[in-house]
């Protein structure tokens, strides 16, 4: 592309040239797959009829192996809001797949768990090795080589990057991602979070609060807040892995079962069978791994993928960190302003202009590769436009020439912020994501003594008793992935904004994570190296001054920690399932390269 920007040029061709030996590894291990596994005539008639066995009036087609083979790996269960639609999706996608003379089969089961069930709970301590889980479990069911190519359903936090992790280890075949939709909006987020603050502070009850979430994730479908299950679904279509424009469709419509259907039709035009091989190792390369940054810059996406991204890019042999995250986040501007950085929600922005705009106004702007492999055979240029339906044919529109919400969609001409909000911070404490889009400027910079907690309950307790009714930089430390998972601390975002808008100056450090609806309060989270790798955080006191600044970078402190005894280390995690889940822990990377165990010990 002549006008891209200069500054995304830069971090693409140094991405590529630090990835160049893991990359031509990653692409040779495909290459072999594809040779050994480039059909099912390997397999002996033994291992081929368990295949098809109860594939009923498809087993002739899959036992002739002339017909193509469509594996579905699903995260159905109806616990899960955003998952709940994907329970009649196999049967339909077989049809589908008939339509055109092919077949599919339901490859395997991920897990789906959602963290808005165990936040702040026991639970939430096994989330993040639920994605290297969800990875395995991808792995495990594509292990029986009887597909030409792969559908992923999956929405949710940890769903969407382990099926990505896992599917690009069978990168010789050509995948495509089918979201299911969010709900209908409900109660106003202004409401929603009004009611959440009042709980807080005790002048509201459970009843009251109960009714108020109730009235928000009320129905079928992805939750509508752009948190990190929306914030995939924007990826997934800057990195070209959806049909156009699929992401944000609502579930139970017309419209959404035909791009599902279309999506459908097209994985079998991909395949070595079909006339148009676009495997998917050849989509996730370092072009659509920046594309994924760019949309999560111009869009206020969580901060959680500033560890999913790392830890999916390193799937495809490709090394990316957060300076590469920081030196974008200053080209790239903000264009869209959804909740919680906005007043609107995802259905909000859908309707506004949705995807269509914001990937229109990106590669106009030269922000964007424009020039990647994409599910789509008409280019990234196609996820410039919206899907509908004329009389019941699917067709694509251009997306709205004027934005229809200008205080939620604008241009990158007149942007909401200069920069994508994201920033990486560091000092004699670490190095750690700031994540500036939600939180005003003139709390950019904080610097006060620190209180030093080791659990979130304890921060809770310490707010209730009033003990932080002062200018305060909460430290949360121990939670990291190798302490216990590095569970979202989340539910510290009321409290923190009730100090906030007491009128205190209010920061929280942390090597835990927090999720795309971490709010308005400034925040260093993901700090690296965590307390327990010997991480300085480990050594701070309470009454230490700490300075977190979004304007200069900086996270540090004054107090001289050499010679000081590091904190005490936690005990092991138990109940909950969390002691099955020591093997991650003790073997976890740093947050920056993606916080793997699966990674590290695999040597990728």
């Amino acid at each position: 592309m002549s006008n891209l920007s200069p500054v995304v040029a830069r971090v693409t061709d140094r991405i590529i040239e630090r990835s160049k030996p893991t990359r031509a590894r990653y692409l040779a291990m495909v290459d072999r797959e594809a040779g050994r596994h480039s059909d099912r005539s390997f397999l002996s008639c033994s291992n081929l009829a368990h295949g098809f066995a109860a594939s009923g009036e498809d087993k002739p087609a899959i036992a002739t192996g002339k017909a193509i083979n469509v594996g579905i790996v699903t995260a159905y269960n109806d616990m899960l809001s955003a998952h709940q639609p994907y329970g009649r999706y196999p049967e339909q996608m077989k049809l589908y797949a008939r339509e055109v003379g092919a077949t599919a089969q339901v490859a395997g089961g991920v897990p789906a768990m959602c963290d808005g069930v165990t936040q702040g709970f026991d639970g939430m301590e096994l989330s993040l090795f639920s994605r290297d889980t969800i990875a395995l479990s991808t792995a495990v069911s594509l292990s029986h080589a009887m597909y030409d190519g792969m559908t992923l359903l999956g929405i949710c936090d940890k769903i969407v990057p382990g099926l990505v992790m896992g599917a690009l280890r069978f990168g010789h075949l050509p995948a495509v991602f089918i979201p299911s939709g969010p709900m209908p909006s409900g109660i106003s987020n202004k409401e929603k979070q009004k009611v959440r603050q009042l709980y807080a502070e005790g002048k509201v009850g459970r009843e009251e609060l109960l009714a108020s979430e109730s009235a928000s994730y009320h129905s079928a479908g992805t939750c509508t807040f752009y948190g990190t299950a929306n914030s995939n679904q924007m990826m997934m279509e800057m990195m070209g892995l959806h049909m156009p424009g699929a992401a944000f469709v609502p579930p139970g419509t017309s419209l959404r079962q035909a791009v599902t259907r279309a999506a459908v039709h097209r994985v079998t035009e991909m395949t070595r069978k079909g006339d148009d091989f676009r495997p998917m190792a050849h989509v996730v390369d370092e072009k659509a791994i920046v594309n994924a940054i760019v949309g999560l810059l111009a869009t206020g996406g969580s901060t959680n993928h500033a560890i999913h991204l790392p830890a999916m890019a390193r799937c495809a042999g490709i090394h990316i960190d957060w300076q590469d995250f920081d030196e974008l986040s200053a080209a790239v501007p903000l264009i869209t302003r959804v909740y919680p950085n906005g007043s609107g929600d995802v259905n909000h922005f859908h309707a506004a202009g949705g995807m269509g705009w914001v990937v229109r106004e990106l590669l106009d702007a030269g922000l964007a590769h424009e020039d990647i492999l994409t599910v789509s055979k008409d280019g990234m240029r196609a996820y410039a436009t919206e899907p509908t339906l004329d009389d019941g044919e699917l067709k694509w529109k251009p997306a709205p020439a004027v934005s229809g919400d200008d205080a939620m969609l604008s241009t990158v001409a007149k942007p909401f912020l200069p920069d994508g909000g994201m920033r990486l911070v560091s000092g004699n404490l670490g190095r750690a994501t700031f994540k500036t889009s939600a939180v005003d400027q003139e709390r950019w910079t904080i610097e006060a003594p620190c209180r030093v907690f080791e659990t979130q309950e304890a921060v809770i307790n310490a707010f209730k008793a009033g003990e932080l009714d002062r200018d305060v930089v909460v430290v949360v430390r121990h939670q990291g992935p190798r302490a216990n998972g590095m569970p979202e601390l989340h539910k510290l975002t009321p409290p923190l904004g009730v100090l906030q808008d007491r009128g205190f100056k209010v920061a929280l450090v942390t090597d835990g994570r927090m999720s795309g609806a971490s709010g308005k309060v400034p925040a260093a989270i993901h700090v690296t190296p965590e307390a327990l790798a010997d991480g300085p955080i480990a050594y701070l006191q309470d009454g230490d001054i700490v300075r977190l600044s979004a304007e200069d970078g900086t996270l540090s402190t004054t107090a001289d920690l050499s010679g000081r005894t590091p904190a005490p280390l936690p005990a092991p995690a138990e109940g909950m399932g969390r002691e099955l889940f020591a093997m991650f822990r003790m073997n976890a990377g740093g947050a920056e390269q993606g916080g793997s165990s699966m990674l590290e010990v695999a040597g990728l």
